[in-house]
């Protein structure tokens, strides 16, 4: 189907990698929490967005210069590391009363999940190394066959971001009304997005 090799095999994998939890969701999650269902899909918009910049990135031979240059990628990891760390130590050293790390105003949320995506290492690998398997050299049919994998990844992504987001609106509200819990949710978000961090570096 438009040169992709098992589309329905491309399909399952994509829904896949959206399942895995890592930074993308916790994105999510995060701006729902603090702007609600506007906060939300701004934020799946961003993951959309850094999704198709690392998706036309593998298309330009992005992968083929990381293969050629391994030190290229491992400075890309260190770079998401510290973005997510930074990220997580600003969210846990926040005080009551602060202005969110994550901000109220739907650009911010929109920026932040592109920038996360853009800097996940797991999406740098499926793009990079995994994505270019479901391209059927036989039958590929150039852009065509980008542009369809690319509308598929983001209706996909789409789907599953206004899914998640409507499953955490009840606690985004229960934040709201409680700013106790809003802040023990951001500790915890905070120390996930440290550890994220870790665990990128140290493997």
């Amino acid at each position: 189907m438009f040169g992709i090799a098992d589309y329905g095999a491309f399909v399952a994998a994509v829904l896949l990698f959206l399942l895995i939890p890592g930074p993308g969701n916790l994105a999510l999650i995060t701006s729902t929490g603090k702007g609600g269902v506007k906060g939300g899909l701004a934020a799946t918009l961003g993951v959309i967005l850094g999704d198709q910049a690392l998706l036309w990135m593998a298309v330009a031979g992005v992968s083929a210069l990381l293969a050629a240059y391994p030190s290229a990628f491992h400075a890309v990891q260190w770079l998401g590391a510290a973005y997510l760390a930074w990220l997580g130590a600003r969210m846990l050293l926040a005080k009551p009363g602060d202005a969110p790390v994550l901000n109220i105003r739907v650009g911010q949320y929109l920026r932040q999940a592109f920038f996360i995506t853009l800097l996940n290492p797991k999406a740098i690998v499926f793009y990079m190394a995994f994505f270019p398997l479901f391209v059927n050299p036989q039958t590929h049919q150039g852009a065509i066959t980008f542009v369809a994998m690319a509308l598929t990844i983001a209706a996909l992504t789409f789907g599953y971001g206004l899914t998640l987001v409507l499953l955490v609106k009840g606690l985004a509200q229960r934040m709201q009304a409680s700013p106790r819990v809003g802040q023990v949710l951001e500790k915890m978000a905070g120390l996930c997005l440290i550890g994220f961090g870790l665990r990128l570096v140290s493997r």
